[in-house]
């Protein structure tokens, strides 16, 4: 990279030592080398307070009308050593990046103005826990389909009744499908939520409304004035000021802003709502967020649902080549309405949360048609492009009109609290970012887009086919058949190119990095056959299928994109029953009820315990949920596996069934091979290329080096050393090496590990978490005694084209040449497990299986062509 400033090009002040620059679409650390940051977001379980999962209805409604719920234990506790065990976990597996999810309803649930102090401070002392482990962070502003109570996450209860809705009515006007109260409330299961189906809300009246709302309110809903302002204005300020006060908090621990929290995503997978929409009689073609799965009304549909009239509307299913329609379904509200009662505001106030509605906003009707779009009696649309047009005429192009203006004012008011923030820049889902000026990027910026391969996500299956779906939604295809992609090698190819079109897309704001925010795949695949819920438990513990999904995505990251990503997601709380406790998404790369069954000791299921195990053949049923407590670790029955004993252990004790780093690291991971990956964290010069073959244990990493490259040690903060007398940089790149994946035997446990004949001698967990950290990293905390400052850790083959390298717990450093001028150089490095790739007995056993079960379906197959 080019020689980094000394001087901050948003502040003018000095850079510190641990400034990480945004420049050359890379991120670069101050000695001008590039740095990859790849890690996880902390945490799915952060869309609801603690004991509140989506699936639980008692006391659902209740908590959001009082405001009283708190999120002080989301993420993680902070008082019975558990955020040790998991952060531990997580710098172990190699990660140095945190996407931290927070959202407005743990801000600021007690009504407007109200904000959770308590809740701000815990926060401020989880990211001092974060940094402690030498994480960096972004803050997420999350939401999914505006709020948990119109089904999914983000703004409090108080935003609903603002915006003159009824939310206990969605659910009968299909509104918004809410997992507690799945199907209706009379009858719920929440258990038979189908995948996904929450995402269809965004094709529904709530999510419809509220987003026009929030970003449009001013153009499409000018009669909606609330407190002297336009809705938009209420909800964007509030909204605003919420994350303030949490930047402020951050701002003032004096010890976090720049070190750790490096800056702030915007809104997460932000939506349009009926803006643009072309024709409200139809459903847009292009609409890139809502599934087709189940009922499906058109917004005209919409309409008159939500003022309680029964409509017919189209049926769908989704199946492995896609949505199909299947018929039709009548939804009748029998005259419930989505909109509020007026009789709630006695004279235009809230009799609670205090707000005055203007005359004009009249309560107990749709406010489309008050202003003028549909006509409630005839149920007629009127002014079926009214969200099309802009009032002077122009066609709305949403990006543009409305997400930009409101990401500016967020952007200014962040800086405000943390002028130095690297603006994560998160427009809508596929949608590419608007130009945006340097006045408010001022050379700190990073575009955040998501992905995830939708096929495997929605049939939870890992399918021999998929699809291009971006290039398809790019245009870049007349007709979908060559979208198609058949064969494991054209998949993987085709995610790969599809990351690539994302990172493209950040040219747009400039020579900025990109960070594909979430990215991950479902754990719960093929009716959750790998929990031993299928076939007489017998594919208990088999996660070859996800690890083949997850390893296609994760390689998608690599290769010439060298993407930095944080993986979505780590629940604390994650069980199979329940998932991460949200929508019954599963996509947790560990969970507390993977614990291997010969684990000495067992998570308790007491009180808020998610450990709720399902015998195969059974129907899940609602268990509470908690965060995860060391203290809720308890010894296992000799007589049964699934047996769980009261007794509990104190924290000091909570690592005592783990023999070494491996069994730790593994323990409760699903499909670990996948996800802790080895990756360059600090390179002299630019990834070119980044190959990694899991059943290979094979690394190979192409770098191009340029005179400009060459790292400076005092931007560290670090001493001068004598020159190289072999033009050597004066700093290595780094490469984290996995102890998953290239563990010598010695740190491997007896029954994890298929026997070589270099040892079989097992190693006792040691006194020092440096290990797991890497050298290079500052001191971090050892609550589980795992770090082994012996050369044997690693069993490693390294080949490189140039220099020389040694390695230092999972760190492998590489010194090469940098040239003094001239042309670009390329350097390769070649690591592979000496002995051949780490295989647990499981794997092998599952292996087999996987074969006999191969062969018998082939032959099945045959049988019945014949």
């Amino acid at each position: 990279m080019p020689r980094v400033p000394k001087i901050s090009p948003v502040t003018g002040a000095t850079v510190p030592a641990h400034f990480i620059h945004t420049a050359e679409a890379q991120f670069v650390d101050n000695a001008g080398r590039t740095v990859l940051l790849r890690g996880i977001n902390l945490s799915g379980a952060d869309k609801a307070p603690v004991g509140a999962q989506s699936q639980q209805l008692d006391g659902f409604w209740e908590s959001g009308e009082s405001g009283e719920e708190t999120f002080v234990g989301r993420p993680l506790n902070l008082e019975d050593g558990s955020a040790d065990v998991h952060l531990a976990r997580l710098k172990g597996w190699g990660y140095n990046m945190l996407r931290y999810v927070v959202t407005w309803e743990a801000l600021e649930h007690a009504g407007p103005g109200k904000y959770d102090f308590e809740f701000m401070d815990y926060t401020v002392r989880v990211l001092r826990k974060c940094k402690e482990y030498g994480f960096r962070v972004y803050m997420d502003p999350h939401q999914d389909i505006w709020s948990r109570f119109s089904g999914g996450s983000g703004a409090p209860f108080w935003t609903l009744p603002a915006c003159g809705i009824d939310p206990r009515n969605f659910t009968a006007t299909q509104a918004a499908i809410l997992h507690s109260e799945y199907p209706t409330p009379p009858d719920a299961n929440p258990a038979d939520l189908p995948a996904m189906i929450w995402s269809t809300n965004y094709g529904r009246l709530a999510s419809q409304t509220l987003f026009t709302l929030f970003f449009a309110g001013r153009e499409f809903a000018p009669k909606c004035i609330i407190d002297g302002q336009n809705i938009q204005d209420y909800l964007q300020s509030h909204f605003i000021a919420a994350f303030a006060q949490l930047a402020d908090r951050i701002r003032d621990a004096g010890d976090l802003a720049d070190e750790c929290v490096l800056g702030w995503d915007s809104m997460n997978e932000p939506y349009e709502g009926f803006c643009g929409y072309a024709d409200l009689n139809t459903v847009p073609t292009k609409q890139t967020s809502t599934l087709k799965k189940g009922s499906f009304p058109t917004p005209a549909q919409s309409l008159r649902l939500g003022m309680g009239s029964a409509q017919t509307v189209d049926n769908w299913k989704f199946t492995t080549m896609g949505p199909k329609r299947d018929g039709t379904v009548t939804i009748d509200p029998q005259g419930q309405k989505m909109w509020t009662d007026p009789d709630t505001e006695a004279k235009g106030v809230h009799p609670k949360w205090g707000w005055r509605r203007d005359p004009g906003w009249r309560l107990g009707t749709c406010i489309w048609a008050l202003h003028g779009v549909w006509d409630i009696e005839s149920g007629a649309v009127l002014v079926p492009d009214y969200f099309r047009y802009r009032a002077d005429g122009t066609e709305v192009v949403f990006i543009d009109d409305f997400w930009r203006p409101h990401w500016r004012d967020f952007a200014v008011r962040m800086r405000e609290s943390h002028p130095e923030a690297i603006l994560f820049v998160a427009p809508p889902v596929f949608v590419p970012p608007p130009e945006i000026s340097e006045d408010y990027l001022k050379g700190r910026c990073c575009l955040s887009t998501h992905y995830y391969d939708g096929l495997t996500l929605v049939t939870r299956h890992w399918n021999w086919f998929n699809a291009d779906a971006l290039g398809i939604l790019r245009g870049k295809y007349s007709t979908t058949l060559p979208a198609v992609k058949v064969g494991e090698r054209a998949i993987r190819k085709s995610l790969q190119e599809q990351l690539g079109y994302l990172q493209a897309d950040a040219k747009i704001l400039g020579a900025y990095p990109t960070i594909i925010g979430e990215i991950g795949i479902p754990y719960d695949m093929d009716g959750k056959k790998a929990y031993g819920y299928t076939d007489g438990g017998k594919h208990r513990g088999d996660f070859s299928n996800q690890q083949k999904a997850l390893d296609a995505s994760m390689n998608a990251a690599d290769g010439p994109n060298a993407l930095n990503y944080t993986i979505w997601n780590y629940c604390p709380d994650n069980s199979h029953s329940w998932g991460d406790g949200w929508n019954m998404e599963d996509l947790s790369v560990w969970s507390p009820d993977d614990l291997r069954p010969t684990t000495k000791f067992r998570m308790q299921q007491g009180e808020g315990s998610p450990i709720a195990h399902h015998k195969p053949g059974r129907s899940a049923t609602p268990s509470a949920s908690s965060s995860l407590s060391l203290n809720t670790i308890t010894q296992e029955s000799h007589t049964d596996s699934e047996t769980l004993v009261s007794t509990r252990l104190s924290a000091s004790r909570s690592f005592a069934h783990w023999d070494n780093a491996y069994d730790f690291l593994t323990d409760g991971a699903r499909a670990v091979k996948a996800f802790c990956r080895p990756f360059p964290t600090a390179i002299v010069g630019v990834p070119k290329d980044i190959q990694f073959d899991i059943s290979k244990a094979e690394f190979k990493l192409t770098v191009r080096v340029r005179p400009e490259d060459a790292p400076r040690r005092e931007g560290l903060g670090l001493s001068p050393v004598a020159p190289s007398p072999y033009d050597e940089a004066e700093l290595p790149t780094e490469i984290y090496v996995p102890l998953v994946h290239f563990a010598s035997d010695k740190q491997i446990s007896d029954p994890q590990r298929e026997q070589s004949p270099v040892s079989s001698t097992r190693v006792a967990l040691s006194k020092s978490l440096s290990t797991l950290a890497g050298s290079n990293s500052a001191p971090v905390p050892d609550p589980l005694g795992l770090c082994s400052t012996e050369p044997d850790l690693l069993a490693l083959y390294v080949d490189v084209s140039a220099g020389r390298w040694t390695v230092e717990g999972q760190t492998l450093k590489w010194w090469y040449p940098v040239p003094s001028s001239g042309n670009p150089r390329e350097y390769t490095i070649t690591i592979r497990r000496a002995g051949g790739a780490v295989k647990a007995a499981e794997e092998r056993a599952f292996a087999n299986t996987s074969l006999l079960s191969e062969l018998a379906s082939c032959l099945g197959g045959c049988c019945s062509i014949m």
